[in-house]
């Protein structure tokens, strides 16, 4: 097992990718092979964003997402075959990044976390944990452990981490890990590469 605590003050920003608003870049990966690091080489990333006002989402083919709300609550995301529900915080949604978005706000601007992979490069999951004693079992692979309103902490086997508010634990995983929250909140991000 690799821990690394990833310091909101080291977060980089970036647009969107139709310039309608800047994400907080948490964690990604690239291609190695790729000359440079952009949407085409992209294998995987998870940030967070405000949507401070209704508008369309970036379209992203070959991008596979979840979306949580983990700040302010009422948003809807609308395409023309099918609605999301995230009126309720820490509620996960799924959709391609080829799906036409447009998103409705019923009480306000909101704050989300994204958690983005290249479809067939990598499988992902994002979650919640909520009331101490919450647990998860973990796989190898890569799992991004977010504080979004406080800090929290968090027990990986028989070790514990304090992770400070939107801070981030990132942990690579060889093998199988158990996960306890033991206070506050914390967004959980898996990744597994499949190339």
């Amino acid at each position: 097992m690799k821990t690394t605590l990833l310091n909101p003050e080291n977060y980089t920003r970036s647009p969107w990718k139709n310039g309608g608003g800047v994400f907080t870049d948490i964690a990604d990966a690239h291609r190695a092979d790729a000359p440079r690091k952009d949407w085409d080489s992209l294998l995987w990333r998870f940030a967070s964003t405000p949507i401070l006002a209704p508008g369309p989402f970036s379209h992203m083919p070959g991008i596979d997402r979840l979306q949580m709300v983990v700040e302010g609550r009422g948003l809807l995301l609308k395409s023309p075959t099918q609605e999301f529900d995230e009126r309720e915080p820490f509620t996960t949604v799924r959709f391609t990044g080829e799906l036409e978005i447009v998103t409705e706000l019923e009480a306000g601007p909101v704050e989300v976390v994204n958690l983005m992979a290249r479809r067939g490069a990598a499988e992902i999951d994002l979650l919640a944990l909520k009331q101490p004693g919450d647990h998860r079992h973990l796989a190898a692979g890569t799992h991004l452990v977010y504080a979004p309103r406080g800090e929290c902490r968090i027990r990986l086997d028989n070790e514990e981490f304090a992770i400070p508010r939107t801070g981030t634990l990132k942990v690579e995983l060889a093998g199988p890990s158990q996960l306890a929250l033991v206070s506050g909140v914390a967004v959980l991000g898996s990744i597994r590469l499949l190339v």
